[in-house]
């Protein structure tokens, strides 16, 4: 019987099958950045609003805080929409002919809303609550960037589950005084610009991360430094009221009066980001990845 294949065959097997192999490696390779990339995370780009609101301009050149228009950022899971009474608290007195802000003054005129493009836009399952994020020391630059420095906003970042869980892993190269969060000039701890840390540990009805005050003037010596430090609290809590001071006797008066000294404030200097991180993490009570033991943390 004659030979179907020639010997050639065998090489030329061997080679579609590398060449197959190849292939397949290199479409998952280009699947993988392709769903990194900005066409799919949409990356840096500023999609077309309704009205080109400039970040750059009203919080560089004007000085507005992010709480005057995201006014639910530390109380809410949503930072939050200003509405259109926000915007006429200034724009009924300034340019109030202007074309670019007749879309605001429709809105104002007719009570609809104005339908702003998303730019943050994270899927559906995706639970994110902005208040534990902004009361545990997370700055808004982290995520969104120098908004400041923003004439049209875009993400900075590109808010995938690999990018969340790159800080989750180490949240400590991330963390900053909470009095720092909307400092868009904020710099790490350096040895030329080092950062100096108290906390009052045994506090009551404090939120944690607001037990903790930092400088980045040496508190050593320094009345104004000491003075500057409220709201945090130098006392340890004393006698609720008059009538239970009264029923206190002996001992009982001398430990309340104990109480109610001064607690001695002990700083301490960090010269990089790894240190006061760590240090903002233990105070923050931060919970490790190992105490993330459920998916519905974040996927709801």
């Amino acid at each position: 019987m004659p030979q179907i294949f020639d010997r050639s065959s065998n090489a030329l097997a061997r080679m579609s099958l590398v060449l197959t192999g190849l292939i397949v490696i290199a479409l998952g390779i280009t699947l993988d950045q392709l769903q990194r990339s900005p066409w799919v995370t949409r990356q840096g780009q500023r999609p077309d609003q309704p009205v080109p609101f400039s970040h750059k301009h009203h919080v560089q050149g004007l000085g507005l805080q992010c709480q005057y228009c995201h006014t639910t950022v530390e109380k809410s899971s949503y930072a939050g929409i200003p509405p259109t009474r926000t915007c006429m608290n200034c724009h009924a007195q300034i340019w109030t002919n202007a074309q670019l802000l007749e879309p605001v003054r429709n809105s104002w005129y007719t009570g609809q809303s104005i339908v702003w493009t998303k730019v943050h836009d994270l899927p559906d399952f995706v639970y994110f609550n902005h208040e534990i994020h902004v009361n545990k020391g997370i700055g808004c630059a982290t995520c969104h960037g120098k908004v400041d420095e923003m004439p049209l906003m875009y993400a900075q970042n590109t808010l995938q589950m690999e990018w969340c869980l790159d800080c989750h892993r180490n949240p400590a190269k991330n963390l900053r005084p909470t009095a720092q969060i909307y400092n868009m000039a904020w710099e790490r701890p350096s040895e030329d610009k080092p950062v100096w840390c108290a906390s009052i540990s045994d506090q009551y009805g404090v939120p944690t991360a607001q037990s903790v005050s930092c400088t980045r003037t040496d508190p050593a010596g320094n009345a104004d430094v000491a003075a500057s430090l409220k709201p945090l609290a130098l006392f340890r809590p004393a006698v609720q009221s008059a009538a239970q001071a009264a029923t206190l006797t002996g001992g009982a008066s001398e430990a309340v009066a104990a109480n109610a000294m001064p607690v001695q404030i002990q700083f301490q200097k960090f010269t990089s980001q790894d240190e006061l991180g760590h240090f903002l993490v233990d105070h923050y009570n931060i919970r490790t990845p190992k105490d993330l033991t459920s998916c519905e943390v974040c996927h709801r």
